[in-house]
C-alpha cells in the first residue's frame, strides 16, 4: 500500500523537528518572496522537452519524443518517461504512446505508412522494436529478441530490419546466477553489441541472425540500394573504446563481410548516407587529440580519404543531413550561438541557411521527397521543441509548446558576455541577471562551470537540475555560464588550449570571469559561489582549495579531487590521456600531485557541499569521499557529503534531482544570501506540492529504466 507524502509530511528525521526549525528551513528552501514570481525548484522538476524528432518521407508529420519527468513522490521516482507523439504542419500534437513508457530511437517505416521506436511495454524484460500506423492502432513488435536493442535501421523496401543488440543470456548462465553465482569479471564480462539481421515478412515478431563481426558495434545505416550496412566498429565494449577508437565500416549484407575501412581519426559521432549510395558524410575528430568530434567530413563508401568539407571552421558541426547527393545540410554552434548551413559534397558552395540568433538549433531531420526542414531548438525561453521551416526567407515557424505554463513566469533577463582572460584571450559567456534586479545594487553570483571539458554553454535555455539558472536568478541571483579555454564551439585549436594543463590557466579563467562581472558594478566579490558536475566539479573543488580566497561556498557534483587516482579508477584512461592529460601520472606525478584540489585542502575555507551517486563509473565516488574526509578532519571549512544510491555520473530519477536542486539552492542562499557559519540542517523540508500528493494516489508507478549514457546528467556536456 501506497503512503502518499503530504505537503506538511517530512520524511526520515525531519518528522521529530520542532515548529520552530521547520519554519526557519521552509523560509531557506522557499527563498525570498521573489521567487513567486519566477521559476521555482518544482517548475524545474516538471519541465518537459523534445528529443528526437524525425520528419516523415512526405514531410507532412513530425514524429518526436517528448521526456515527461516522473513525479517525485512516486514510490519509484525513476527517470523521465518518453512518450511517442506526432505533430503535422498545421502544429497540433497528437499523442500517439503514452504514460508510463520509454519511447526512444524513432524512425519512420520506408513506406512512411509508421512510426517504428524502441521500447520496453507491458511486462517486458527487454527493450524491443515496435511500430504503430500513423493513421492510428495499435503498436505490435517488430523484433523479438531476449537482449536490449539498441539502435535499428529498416531495409529501403521494409522487407528487413537491422538492429544492435547484445547476445542474450545463456539459460546456463542466467541459472547459477540466480543461485548466487554472479561474481564480476571486471571488464572482462563486458559483451560486445552485435549486428543482426531480422526479416520482416511474417505475421509475428522476427528473431534476428547475428553477423560474425570483430568488435563492438554502434550506429548502423542501411544503405539506400539495400546491399550495404554502414556502421561503427570499436575494438571492444568499453567505454573507452567507444569513445576513442570507434571506425566506420561499410559491410556487405549478402556476405556478412566488410567490403569497405574508413579511418577515420579519433572521436566519431554521426554518419549519413548520400541519396545514390555512393559517399558517406560523417561527423568526426580532426585527429587523436581532438577533444570532440565536430568536423564535417565526406568519404567514398568504397572507402579512401576523408575530406573535411570546412577546413578551419571555427565552430562545431553537432548534427547532419543530405539534401541531394550533392548537397549537405548540418547545424553547428559558433561560440554560443548556432547556425544552420549547407555545403556541396566537394566542399563548394557552403552558405549560411539560418544564421547564429536568439534561437539555438540542437538537430535537423530532412523529408525524403518532401520539402521543408524540421529541426529541434531552444532559447532563453523555452527547452527543446519542435520548428519547421519552409527555407524561404521568413524564420522557422514553431510547432509545439511542451510547456504552455511557462508563459505565466517571469523570466530573467539572459545576455552574451564578451571578456579577456589576464593572458589577453577573448573568451565569452552568458549572463542571466537577477529578476527584477536594480541599477547600482551589487548581487551575489552563481559561477556555473560546465563539464568535458570538451563542451560549452550555449545560449539557450539554461535552467535544469544541475543548472541554477532561472530558479536562482528568481531568488536575487546573478548567474554566470562561462566557456572557458578547452569549452567546444570554437574550433579545434581553442578546443585544445587546456590541454597538459590541468587546473591551470583553465582555471584561471574563471576568476578572469568573476572579476570581469565584478568590474562592471552587478556583482559583490564576498559572495561568489561556484558549482559544477566532472570537470565543472574539478573547477568547483579547485575553487574551494586552491582559490578558495575568491569563493564563498561551493557545490561540487560527481567531481574531481585528485588526478592520480581519477585516471586509476575511471572507465575513460585512454580519452583522459589523449585529450585531456595528454601524459600518464607516472610520467609526471609532481604535476598531478600540484593540480590536484586534495593538495590544498588546508588552504581551503570555503563551505563545500559535495554530491554523488553511488555508481558513478566515470568519476570514482572515492573522489568525492577523499575531498571530503580530508576537509572533514581539519576542520577548517564546512563540509557535507550528499550521495545518491544506484545513480551513475548525474543523477536520473526524479525525486534524486529535486534533492539536489533544493540542496544546492539552499546552499548558497545560506552562505551568499543568509547567515553563513555552521551548514544548514542535513535534513531538507521538501515541502511538495499539492498536486503531486494527489497523483502519487492514483496508482503504482513501474521503474524498469537502464543506466544509458542518454539518461545522464550534462556534465559530460
Amino acid at each position: 500500500m501506497k503512503h502518499p507524502i503530504r505537503p506538511s509530511v517530512r520524511p526520515g528525521r525531519a518528522l521529530g523537528r520542532a515548529l520552530g526549525l521547520a519554519a526557519l528551513l521552509l523560509a531557506l528552501v522557499a527563498g525570498p518572496p521573489a521567487a513567486a514570481e519566477g521559476l521555482s525548484p518544482y517548475d524545474v522538476a516538471r519541465l518537459r522537452s523534445v528529443s528526437g524528432a524525425e520528419v516523415s518521407p512526405d514531410g507532412e508529420h513530425v514524429a518526436y519524443v517528448l521526456s515527461v519527468p516522473r513525479t517525485p513522490v512516486a514510490e519509484d521516482s525513476g527517470a523521465a518517461w518518453g512518450e511517442l507523439w506526432v505533430v503535422g504542419r498545421d502544429g497540433e500534437p497528437r499523442p500517439y504512446v503514452t504514460g508510463e513508457v520509454e519511447v526512444r530511437s524513432v524512425s519512420w517505416t520506408p513506406d512512411g505508412k509508421a512510426i517504428a521506436f524502441l521500447a520496453k511495454r507491458g511486462e517486458d524484460e527487454h527493450r524491443g522494436l515496435w511500430s504503430i500506423p500513423v493513421a492510428g492502432g495499435e503498436a505490435r513488435r517488430l523484433v523479438e529478441h531476449e537482449a536490449d536493442v539498441a539502435e535499428y535501421s529498416f531495409s529501403p523496401d521494409g522487407a528487413r530490419v537491422a538492429f544492435l543488440a547484445d547476445t542474450p543470456q545463456a539459460a546456463e548462465e542466467k541459472e547459477l546466477e540466480e543461485k548466487g553465482f554472479d561474481a564480476e569479471v571486471y571488464e572482462e564480462d563486458l559483451e560486445p553489441v552485435k549486428v543482426w539481421l531480422a526479416p520482416l515478412s511474417g505475421d509475428g515478431p522476427a528473431k534476428g541472425t547475428a553477423l560474425e563481426l570483430s568488435g563492438s558495434a554502434k550506429e548502423l545505416h542501411w544503405s539506400p540500394a539495400g546491399d550495404r550496412l554502414a556502421l561503427t566498429l570499436a575494438p571492444g565494449p568499453g567505454i573507452d573504446d567507444e569513445y576513442m577508437f570507434r571506425r566506420v565500416r561499410v559491410v556487405d549484407v549478402a556476405s556478412g563481410r566488410v567490403v569497405a575501412e574508413i579511418a577515420n581519426p579519433g572521436k566519431l559521432g554521426e554518419i549519413a548516407w548520400s541519396p545514390d549510395g555512393r559517399h558517406l558524410a560523417t561527423i568526426s575528430a580532426a585527429d587523436l587529440n581532438d577533444p570532440h568530434e565536430g568536423r564535417l567530413m565526406v568519404v567514398p563508401a568504397a572507402g579512401g580519404e576523408l575530406r573535411d568539407l570546412l577546413p578551419g571552421f571555427e565552430g562545431e558541426v553537432a548534427d547532419v543531413a543530405w539534401r541531394d547527393a550533392d548537397t549537405i545540410v548540418y547545424v553547428a554552434s559558433k561560440g554560443v550561438e548556432t547556425m544552420v548551413g549547407s555545403v556541396g559534397r566537394d566542399g563548394s558552395g557552403g552558405r549560411t541557411l539560418l544564421g547564429p540568433g536568439a534561437t539555438i538549433w540542437d538537430s535537423i531531420s530532412l523529408p525524403r521527397t518532401g520539402a521543408g526542414t524540421v529541426l529541434v531548438a531552444e532559447s532563453a525561453s523555452h527547452p527543446d521543441e519542435v520548428f519547421h521551416w519552409d527555407g524561404g526567407s521568413g524564420a522557422p515557424r514553431r510547432l509545439t509548446d511542451s510547456n504552455p505554463w511557462l508563459a505565466e513566469r517571469d523570466l530573467a533577463p539572459q545576455e552574451v558576455v564578451t571578456f579577456r582572460a589576464r593572458d589577453g584571450l577573448e573568451l565569452q559567456g552568458i549572463l542571466i541577471r537577477p529578476l527584477g534586479a536594480e541599477a547600482g545594487r551589487r548581487y551575489p553570483l552563481i559561477l556555473t562551470v560546465h563539464g568535458g571539458p570538451e563542451s560549452h554553454h550555449t545560449n539557450g535555455w539554461l535552467t535544469a537540475y544541475s543548472l541554477p539558472g532561472q530558479v536562482a536568478a528568481a531568488r536575487g541571483f546573478a548567474v554566470f555560464y562561462p566557456n572557458y579555454r578547452g569549452s567546444t564551439g570554437r574550433g579545434v585549436a581553442f578546443s585544445k588550449l587546456s590541454q597538459g594543463d590541468p587546473a591551470g590557466k583553465e582555471f584561471d579563467d574563471l576568476v578572469d570571469a568573476v572579476d570581469h562581472l565584478i568590474a562592471s558594478g552587478l556583482v559583490d566579490r564576498a559572495k561568489v559561489g561556484i558549482t559544477g558536475g566532472s570537470y565543472g566539479g574539478y573547477a568547483t573543488a579547485w575553487g574551494s582549495t586552491y582559490y578558495t580566497e575568491r569563493f564563498a561556498a561551493g557545490v561540487m557534483f560527481v567531481g574531481i579531487s585528485e588526478l592520480v587516482s581519477k585516471i586509476g579508477t575511471s572507465d575513460i584512461p585512454q580519452e583522459l590521456y589523449l585529450v585531456h592529460a595528454r601524459r600518464w601520472p607516472w610520467e609526471s606525478w609532481q604535476l598531478m600531485l600540484e593540480r590536484s584540489p586534495l593538495h590544498y585542502v588546508e588552504k581551503a575555507r570555503t563551505p563545500l557541499l559535495i554530491l554523488g551517486g553511488t555508481d558513478d563509473t566515470r568519476v570514482d565516488p572515492s573522489q568525492s569521499l577523499s575531498l571530503y574526509r580530508y576537509l572533514e578532519v581539519l576542520g577548517k571549512a564546512p563540509v557535507r557529503l550528499v550521495r545518491y544510491p544506484g545513480e551513475p555520473h548525474g543523477n536520473r530519477k526524479s525525486a534524486a534531482r529535486l534533492d539536489y536542486h533544493l540542496r544546492m539552492l539552499r546552499w548558497f542562499e545560506h552562505y551568499l544570501q543568509g547567515p553563513g557559519g555552521d551548514p544548514p540542517p542535513a535534513d531538507l523540508d521538501y515541502d511538495f506540492p499539492e498536486e503531486w500528493t494527489e497523483d502519487d494516489e492514483d496508482g503504482e508507478e513501474e521503474d524498469d529504466q537502464e543506466d544509458d549514457e542518454e539518461d545522464e546528467l550534462e556534465v559530460e556536456g
